[in-house]
């Protein structure tokens, strides 16, 4: 047996020879980037790899990443990516969907692979917007926001990607953003190294129908006092000066002014690993609230039994016991009908 150890891969390795086809300046290019800059760092085989999507712009990326991968239909990613995993729990499986693939449509197919906790890393592209259908409100537009589909303003309460898979239970959870490349790196390191379903919000702008969604976290001078990073085992501090905090008053979270008696001591300590999902929750809306800011990093991370292993393990103690199945017997026992014209 050969002892030969594989070639490193490279950045290289997982670019094709498509064209890719987003408008220029498009957030994209930055995840696409990203990711391709990741996965060779993941020590996985490149053909262990498969990119799964559904439709809008976000869900073109199988053709620009060299592994498997499928194009599937609206909002049905999730569903063809569990039926994947569970037959080869060996592969690495990758999502790649929209705020609108996966919040509207694709709803259901979302927060049932969430709370089944199947082996799937989930890139959520959040620009706020349909951009592939050319800039129709979103299940995270705001409200009032005016589009070709709301010219008046949106009336719909929109999702908060993150408490959604809080509530469905996800058991990792995390928000990142398509310009910070070395947090968006390390937030997907983190995701492809959990056992289970790791959901990943990313926001990412659409410069053509929805420019500057998410100007007041990414421009340089303001994005101290609009971000507070999540660090596990680390207060909750923000601001230019990091002078500001966040601590728990009664159930209710609340800003606070370092100094004057009021130290790190008194924040929150960000733990990740925390079972209640009371805590990520409260986080999630954090940024809901006026002058707050939106918290970026790993919201929670636990251990649960992934679907595919509960699903494989069943199969075989049922093997065990009554044998392989056999679908010509199954398909002939019991009563049968013969047709004749």
């Amino acid at each position: 047996m050969s002892t030969a150890t594989l070639p490193a891969l490279t950045k290289k390795d997982f670019q094709t020879d498509q064209e890719i086809r987003w408008c220029p300046g498009c957030g994209d290019y930055a995840i696409l980037s990203a990711v391709q800059a990741v996965f060779p760092e993941l020590g996985i085989p490149r053909e262990k790899f498969v990119v799964i999507s559904g439709i809008g712009c976000s869900s073109r990326f199988p053709y620009y990443m060299n592994t498997f991968g499928f194009h599937t239909i609206h909002g049905r990613a999730p569903a063809v990516a569990t039926g994947l995993k569970v037959s080869r729990p060996d592969l690495e499986v990758w999502v790649v969907t929209g705020d609108g693939d996966s919040l509207s449509i694709g709803g259901n197919h979302t927060i049932h692979m969430l709370r089944r906790n199947v082996g799937l890393k989930v890139m959520m592209f959040n620009n706020r917007i349909y951009g592939l259908t050319k800039g129709q409100y979103s299940p995270t537009s705001e409200i009032g926001k005016k589009t070709k589909s709301s010219p008046f303003g949106a009336s719909d309460r929109p999702f908060n990607p993150i408490a959604l898979a809080i509530g469905a239970e996800a058991t990792f959870v995390a928000r990142s953003v398509d310009v910070f490349q070395p947090h968006l790196k390390a937030t997907l390191k983190a995701a492809a190294a959990h056992q289970g379903s790791a959901y990943v919000e990313i926001l990412q702008n659409c410069n053509i129908f929805n420019d500057g969604a998410w100007d007041t976290i990414t421009e340089r001078d303001a994005r101290s006092e609009h971000i507070v990073q999540l660090e596990h085992g680390k207060p909750l501090v923000f601001g230019k000066n990091r002078d500001k905090g966040i601590r728990l008053n009664g159930l209710a979270l609340e800003i606070v002014q370092l100094g004057n008696g009021v130290s790190e001591n008194d924040l929150l300590i960000h733990d990740e690993h925390n079972p209640d999902p009371v805590y990520p929750f409260l986080l999630a809306h954090m940024e809901q609230n006026a002058g707050f800011p939106t918290p970026i990093g790993v919201f929670r991370s636990i251990k649960v039994p992934r679907y595919e292993d509960l699903v494989n393990s069943q199969i075989r103690e049922v093997q065990a016991k009554r044998g392989t199945g056999n679908l010509e017997n199954l398909l002939r026992a019991g009563d049968t009908w013969e047709v004749r014209a």
